[in-house]
């Protein structure tokens, strides 16, 4: 008799835990069927009819007395809830779940609070919008770098004269003699001038690094659509790289050459272009391509910074104030 009642009492328990409709979850011990008198066969247009049924009749504005507003607000927001459960292909699809599957008891909370807190906006949606700035972000930083590089261009010496050399061969500016006639007009012809000199500019320096010309090709979007690309031109050159020079043992070109120093240095194709003529031209003089040629050019440069530093009258107060203790020293002043 007791082993009885201990498997009843334990099968109570059981079923009491595993029962399809849970506390806190979507309707609670009430089925959302039955709170707008439907079924699960029922379509979503059906569905939406029997919330507006039951909205008009329930709703708390057409409740005389006090008692019955009371009710009617407790009805409506049942049914109102179960409607929001409902409308919802997805959410109804995780209520019909857990209605067939009671004993997934942590799997149903987690669906549950999934729909309730998660963001609605789809994330793909977020993800364009967030590259999209950045990119525009990327294409407005380039030509305000490159717009004031040019500013500055246009105003040291050096390329403005140049410019204006280039601009009267080619008949843009007249010379420097003009008649009684232009004078007149010399405000608006100091416009047009600056205009024309800040083109010639444009066209004719490179400029390198952070301050080039803006290009689409540098934003975010197209980084990452040309990626694939990228990587595979990069798996084809290491291929190439090592067929032809490892395997066969083929003599390097230029531009293996300039690789191979663009790595020693530890800097990209771009800054090496940004380096002086004397600076590249000291390095393909001393075949600095060839590991041995630059730990040697490396090591001559070390021992011209050391000599420039040691006779620098700043580094020696530096050094002098270091050997006295550095930040750390103590010092008592004499009264």
């Amino acid at each position: 008799m007791k082993i009885y009642l201990y498997l009843f009492v334990c099968l109570h328990l059981f079923a009491v835990r595993v029962h399809s409709l849970i506390d806190g979850l979507y309707c609670g011990r009430e089925s959302c069927y039955d709170l707008l008198n439907v079924t699960r066969e029922s379509s979503k247009q059906e569905i939406v009819k029997a919330y507006r049924t039951l909205a008009k009749k329930y709703h708390p504005d057409m409740a005389r007395t006090v008692e019955d507003k009371q009710l009617y607000t407790e009805r409506f927001r049942a049914f109102a809830n179960a409607y929001e459960i409902l409308k919802d292909e997805e959410t109804r699809m995780d209520y019909d779940r857990m209605l067939d599957n009671p004993q997934e008891y942590y799997t149903h909370y987690y669906r549950y609070y999934r729909h309730r807190y998660a963001p609605k906006v789809d994330v793909r949606l977020v993800l364009f919008i967030v590259i999209s700035v950045i990119s525009a972000i990327q294409y407005y930083s380039q030509y305000s770098n490159y717009n004031a590089a040019i500013d500055y261009l246009v105003t040291l010496p050096k390329y403005r004269i140049q410019a204006q050399e280039i601009a009267r061969r080619e008949g843009l500016l007249s010379n420097a003699d003009t008649s009684k006639k232009t004078r007149g007009r010399k405000a608006i012809s100091k416009q047009e001038e600056e205009a024309i000199i800040r083109q010639i500019v444009q066209q004719k320096l490179d400029i390198k690094g952070g301050y080039k010309k803006p290009s689409i090709t540098r934003i975010l979007w197209l980084q990452m659509l040309l990626l694939p690309y990228y990587l595979f031109l990069k798996l084809k050159w290491h291929i190439r790289w090592f067929f032809k020079f490892h395997l066969n043992k083929h003599e390097l070109g230029d531009e293996e050459k300039l690789y191979l120093i663009c790595c020693y240095l530890k800097i990209n194709r771009e800054q090496f272009d940004s380096l002086t003529e004397k600076e590249q031209d000291q390095l393909w003089a001393q075949q600095t391509w060839i590991k041995e040629n630059f730990l040697e050019w490396k090591r001559e440069k070390d021992e011209e910074q050391k000599k420039k530093l040691n006779e620098s009258g700043r580094y020696k107060a530096y050094r002098r104030y270091m050997k006295s203790g550095g930040p750390g020293q103590i010092t008592f002043d004499a009264d």
